[in-house]
């Protein structure tokens, strides 16, 4: 899926294999020994050269980066450490083509990269293919206190009970709504329902709320929030189908209720990401569903109907609370790197608080470490980083269904939820469908 692409837009072809260059500087001499002066006769000896630290060289591979972030990152990491050099690798703008790429050169056991991105997505198809080296001893070493993270981003990189990734930066699902015709966010769905009729006309609006329901990616980011706010999961933390529960339908029932309503466009199932947001910028509707992208479009007076109209709010909870789906990029080791003690140092700190620092001031990229949220820089940088309403969304972010068949499972979802949606089958066909064809795929 795209949809945060502010995220990563990344560019140029992938180069082949890299030579990983060492270099030595002056050999340093030691002190003198300490003990009893030599008599005058003794012959004098030279101190014995000591070989200087041997500078390594890293390869990092991202996505191309439109701001001085990355660079301003490698940067800071090298004066911090000036024998480890950092080469930026570019992959890919096409986030299919760069994971093609990733698959190729690690089941080549190729070493020519030793720290990447990953789409949140990813983590566990890599760690379950080897590809990654797992980070729980590096992380107790170096009392990597997880507790701070933003919980979703750093669930996304755990598979099979080990640690194979740290979040870099975070994209959630949010409510965006229109302050001149709303008083007050709805703190549930069924207030966003009833909100959503109240508006539906105020304003030029002709829509109460717009949303992602089209057969596609964001459809299942959208399915997993109803489903998850109302306390259902898709697979359990053994990595099980666990989608069949009375939560998850209800979740089901009350996106199949908003879908059929009257307060989003009767072809709401053909929207993207992209006809959700136009129609908001044309100030169709009180309330949208998206990603923290559609903030910045809402300031663009060259292309908004609503500049400095539109606030910002978690997504409406259901009985277990507020879930937003979780998006944003991972940092890994490649399993095969010649260099993993450098590669975690630099993984460290770009994951770390100085670097998400870097990346939100110089990039935009929300951070995944919250306390990074309570630097003044950091808020200066964007408004949403000092708004509460943001911090207290993206820090309900939940990860999409942590497993290597990812891109089946997906699959699966879109259409069972689709026929739904479309009033081919009730919720709890969907849910029952759901089950079986997951449950054969979990046997291949």
């Amino acid at each position: 899926m795209k949809v945060m692409k502010r995220l990563t837009s990344m560019g140029l072809t992938l180069t082949v294999a890299l030579s990983l260059a060492a270099c030595s500087s002056t050999p340093q001499q030691s002190a003198p020994a300490q003990g009893q002066p030599a008599s005058p006769e003794a012959p004098k000896t030279e101190p014995t050269p000591q070989p200087a630290a041997e500078k390594v060289k890293l390869v990092y591979a991202r996505g191309k980066d439109a701001t001085d972030s990355t660079k301003k990152l490698v940067e800071a990491f090298q004066n911090a450490h000036p024998n480890i050099e950092v080469e930026i690798r570019e992959m890919p703008s096409d986030t299919g083509q760069s994971h093609d790429q990733y698959v190729t050169m690690f089941s080549a056991q190729s070493s020519e990269i030793d720290v990447f991105d990953l789409d949140v997505i990813w983590p566990a198809e890599f760690a379950q293919a080897g590809y990654l080296l797992p980070l729980d001893r590096l992380m107790e070493q170096d009392g990597i206190e997880t507790g701070k993270y933003i919980k979703g981003a750093m669930d996304a990189g755990n598979f099979g009970g080990q640690q194979w990734t740290m979040p870099k930066f975070i994209d959630a699902g949010l409510l965006f709504y229109r302050k001149d015709l709303v008083k007050e966010p709805p703190k549930t769905w069924d207030d966003l329902i009833a909100q959503a009729k109240a508006t539906k006309g105020q304003g030029g609006t002709k829509f109460g709320y717009l949303m992602q329901a089209k057969q596609y990616e964001g459809l299942v980011c959208n399915f997993v929030e109803f489903s998850a706010a109302y306390g259902g999961k898709i697979l359990d933390e053994q990595g099980n189908v666990a989608i069949n529960n009375p939560a998850t339908i209800k979740g089901l029932q009350k996106m199949i209720e908003i879908v059929k309503s009257d307060i989003v466009p009767s072809n709401i199932t053909t929207f993207m990401e992209t006809e959700s947001h136009t129609a908001f910028l044309e100030g169709q509707s009180a309330f949208i569903r998206n990603w923290p992208y559609q903030f910045a479009l809402a300031q663009d007076q060259a292309q908004s109907k609503i500049v400095d109209k539109v606030a910002i709010a978690p997504l409406p909870a259901g009985d277990a609370g507020s879930a937003a789906a979780l998006g944003g990029w991972m940092g890994g080791i490649n399993k095969f790197s010649k260099h993993p003690k450098e590669s975690w140092e630099f993984l460290k700190f770009m994951t770390g608080a100085e670097g998400q620092k870097i990346s939100a001031v110089h990039g935009g990229l929300a951070p995944t470490l919250l306390p990074v949220y309570e630097d003044a820089d950091v808020q200066k940088a964007s408004p949403l980083f000092a708004n509460k309403d943001f911090v207290d969304g993206v820090s309900a972010a939940v990860s999409r269904p942590t497993t290597p068949i990812y891109p089946k499972i997906s699959e699966v979802i879109q259409i069972e939820v689709s026929k739904a949606l479309a009033g081919q089958q009730s919720a709890e066909q969907a849910v029952q469908n759901m089950e079986a064809k997951m449950n054969e795929l979990m046997k291949k």
